[in-house]
């Protein structure tokens, strides 16, 4: 009878978890598609090409923007409606999308196609991992931060340095951090959908704020991938 009863109860849990699942890649998708779309509008306008990369006063401040979009959301999803967040996740990604248009202008079209495809693969791959893993992820959460940060200070001190093995070795451990956060942000985000929502609009703004995380892993795995595979023009 126990036994029964523990299965009655972890049926709905289950079912929570998968359909929470769900919507977190339903909106990560759209916020590729989003992306993409906004990034072959930029490329498609020869004028809005001059504006963002003929001037590098705009080009930096879409990225500050976007910078300030994730931070936004990321600090305030508690405080806004899920319909705010869902137009802060999406505004973001048509952003994104504009500032991404760089990528084609330096790398060859059949280059960023392949490695979107292997990016799509071991991402899959790490995301199924974090899902189905009965080991407990948590121990990699600081470490892969720390790779993280330090990434990100020898990316903007390389700016001025101009190292071409910083530059090789800063990417080849952005693949390593980036696989390790897709399948550790995909536990955590397993973890939210079993401990369940108060209500739609809580489980809603959850759904948001994976998407954005899992989106995020995506895209800087993918730029890392591209910076070690692609072909330049």
């Amino acid at each position: 009878m126990l036994e029964r009863n523990n299965a009655y109860t972890l049926a709905p849990a289950t079912a929570v978890t998968s359909g929470f699942f769900s919507k977190v890649y339903s909106w990560m998708t759209a916020g590729l598609a989003l992306t993409a779309l906004a990034s072959v509008l930029t490329l498609s306008s020869e004028a809005t090409l001059n504006l963002i990369f003929g001037n590098r006063m705009v080009f930096y401040a879409l990225i500050i923007a976007e910078l300030g979009l994730v931070i936004a959301l990321s600090a305030a999803i508690n405080k806004i409606s899920a319909q705010v967040a869902t137009l802060m996740f999406l505004g973001y990604s048509a952003l994104n999308g504009v500032t991404f248009a760089a990528i084609f202008l330096i790398y060859t079209s059949s280059s960023i196609a392949s490695t979107f495809f292997v990016a799509s693969g071991t991402f899959a791959a790490m995301s199924i991992y974090g899902f189905v893993t009965k080991r407990d992820l948590t121990g990699w959460g600081s470490f892969l931060f720390m790779g993280l940060i330090g990434i990100i200070i020898a990316s903007v001190v390389n700016i001025f340095l101009q190292s071409t093995m910083i530059y090789w070795v800063t990417s080849y451990i952005g693949v390593f951090v980036f696989v390790g956060l897709t399948a550790y942000d995909t536990q955590k985000i397993k973890q939210i959908g079993q401990a369940g929502f108060a209500d739609g609009e809580s489980q809603h703004k959850a759904a948001i704020l994976g998407a954005l995380r899992l989106y995020l892993d995506f895209i800087n795995l993918f730029l890392m991938l591209l910076r070690i595979m692609g072909n330049r023009r």
